[in-house]
């Protein structure tokens, strides 16, 4: 099926779980001891899902494949999805397993998660309609370590997306045993755009330094783009390593999603054949967008409100 002729832009493969938000929390907790939180929320999580999510939001046709309970918490994250217009068809739902969840202890800029992986342990590769897949121009997957069903399988998966002839990309998303045992030689290769974030990448590629870390790689990735928040983020298109600036928001409301946004703008442009640097450009400020309000996707309800975002925080026709 040519790219043309495809029915969706992106199929989205990866966990699914709410998030839990406690915020304007006094100090941090310790055992033995009990403090308080000032604010909660209870939304749409994983990097999976708020990356689906804001991307449908941003104007792109999306779908997904992962795992749920038969849960309440099975309902928010299919009801959040559906109201951006997410295909949901091939999100199944388990009967013997309840839906994942993150608590997520949120401090300014920073924030500590403990997460109950549920579902999203108990997906597996023969779980993925590869028929499906195929009607989509580009596929993206996410939190591979949060995902041990599939895991082991991760260089297949991309394998076969790309004998399907989609486009792909990846964000590992942290490693909750720090092993980073992911065998980058044989999977870059079918990795058309590599997205972790800085601390990830250098222990991805055992580096002290981004540049240290580019070099390790290059001979077999293709476009790397390293994620580093406030100071912005760096992209090795196959040939030069470009440094973009962040977007500074100075009233941050929370950085829950910053990075998935940021993968949703690269993408949407990506996807696009845009230039380089202006996939990273539009990453960026989709990214910081994600800041100016709480969760992951509360700043995308719709394509009218980034749009107003842009142009009254950032000074930016979006």
């Amino acid at each position: 099926m040519s790219a043309s002729k495809k029915k969706l832009d992106v199929i989205v493969i990866g966990e699914l779980n709410v998030d839990i938000i406690l915020s304007s929390i006094d100090g941090f907790p310790s055992i033995g001891k009990e403090i308080l939180a000032n604010y909660m929320s209870v939304t749409l999580g994983s990097s999976s899902a708020i990356f689906a999510s804001n991307l449908s939001s941003l104007g792109t046709i999306v779908g997904f494949i992962g795992k749920v309970g038969d849960d309440i918490f099975a309902k928010l994250v299919l009801d959040s999805l559906q109201s951006k217009n997410v295909d949901t068809s091939h999100i199944l739902r388990s009967a013997s397993v309840p839906t994942g969840a993150t608590i997520v202890l949120n401090y300014d800029q920073d924030r500590a998660n403990i997460t109950f992986p549920g579902a999203m342990n108990d997906l597996q590769i023969e779980n993925i309609d590869f028929a499906f897949l195929s009607t989509a121009r580009h596929m993206h997957f996410s939190s591979c370590f949060m995902q041990p069903g599939i895991k082991n399988d991760i260089t297949e998966l991309f394998r076969k997306a790309k004998e399907l002839g989609l486009t792909t990309s990846l964000d590992t998303q942290w490693d909750p045993e720090e092993k980073w045992d992911l065998p980058l030689e044989n999977l870059l290769p079918w990795v058309d755009v590599f997205l972790p974030n800085f601390q990830e990448f250098k222990f991805l590629t055992r580096a002290d330094t981004i540049e240290e870390g580019i070099k390790k790689i290059k001979q077999f990735a293709n476009y790397i783009i390293i994620k580093n928040g406030s100071n912005g983020s760096i992209g090795w298109d196959g040939e030069n390593i470009i440094y973009q600036p962040a977007f500074k928001n100075d009233k941050v409301v929370d950085c829950i999603g910053a990075g998935d946004s940021f993968n949703a703008g690269y993408i949407m442009d990506y996807i696009k054949n845009k230039p380089f640097k202006k996939c990273l450009e539009t990453g960026s400020l989709i990214g910081a967008i994600n800041t100016t309000r709480a969760g992951g996707t509360g700043a995308f309800e719709n394509i009218t409100l980034i749009r107003e975002i842009s142009r009254e925080r950032f000074n930016l026709i979006f």
